[in-house]
């Protein structure tokens, strides 16, 4: 449950930001949770905590203490994947509720990285050391074992081999010209992700989303969150100023677009930026009689 406490009930917003304003009290789960709140401003996000916490307590108390690592991890993989029926939205894989946690709860249907955030955190309460793994293409969830890593796909619940990772791996290799195995390592890929990292591509996926569909509000929405998780990242702040540039606040998008300028001046995209910042300016302009 949270530890944070407010005088006066905080927007949605404050409340996300007072969650991610620093790395050592930094809140993943409670964060990805409070997403939602974009699209259901009065979700209870204690209530949806307290609901994995009794998911996770369920498992525990069926496990003896002196269960080993992996008889707790298959305990785990029946338990999540079997028992309660979580696996991969196949049939609608860009709705949005996908990246929501408490519509994930209810439909037992999600991405990688929801079905990943709700199997690490049970895996924690029940004894096991469990990370997310920013994967290229699809989220990945790495567990600590006395004999090595064991990756699993959270889409199915499917251990990976190295030889699945790596037919996995090449396309994005081939794509982005990068080098092979013997000069860029396969581990390279399957670092543990941190918690700002996670949140990041799980607001990023909901960026996607609404951007495909020209859904302006939802994505200011998106975008507010993610200037607030990556304050140094000028890119979102310039992002955020194109839709606010979308939606009509020119004097919003003025402020994000020459943050970036002033931060990026050698972009690539420094002259379109640069046009747009005045095409704002001479929008705003009062018509002389």
């Amino acid at each position: 449950m949270s530890s944070l406490r407010f005088d006066v009930a905080p927007t949605p917003l404050e409340y996300f930001a007072a969650l991610v304003a620093d790395d050592a009290h930094f809140s993943q789960l409670e964060a990805a949770v409070a997403v939602a709140q974009d699209d259901k401003p009065d979700l209870d996000v204690q209530g949806v905590l307290a609901e994995i916490d009794g998911l996770a307590a369920n498992l525990k108390q069926r496990i003896a203490a002196d269960t080993a690592p992996l008889p707790r991890l298959r305990y785990l993989n029946r338990y999540f994947f079997q028992e309660l029926g979580f696996a991969g939205n196949v049939n609608d894989y860009y709705d949005p509720a996908n990246s929501y946690l408490h519509r994930v709860l209810a439909t037992r249907r999600g991405i990688p990285i929801t079905l990943a955030l709700l199997y690490i955190e049970i895996a924690q309460q029940i004894g096991l050391e469990a990370r997310g793994v920013s994967f290229p293409g699809h989220f990945l969830i790495k567990i600590k074992m006395p004999q090595g890593e064991v990756l699993i796909d959270p889409f199915n619940g499917r251990s990976l081999s190295r030889d699945d990772l790596e037919e996995r791996i090449a396309p994005y290799r081939r794509r982005h010209g990068l080098p092979t195995e013997s000069e860029l390592p396969l581990g390279l890929f399957l670092q543990s992700a941190p918690g700002r990292a996670v949140l990041a591509r799980l607001l990023r996926n909901l960026k996607e989303i609404h951007r495909s569909a020209e859904d302006w509000s939802r994505l200011h929405a998106v975008m507010q969150r993610l200037v607030l998780l990556l304050p140094d990242d000028w890119e979102e702040r310039r992002d955020r100023g194109l839709v606010r540039a979308e939606l009509g606040d020119a004097e919003g998008a003025l402020q994000d677009l020459s943050a970036y300028l002033e931060h990026c001046p050698g972009a690539d995209d420094a002259r379109a930026i640069d046009e747009r910042i005045g095409e704002l300016r001479a929008a705003g302009r009062p018509l002389l009689h």
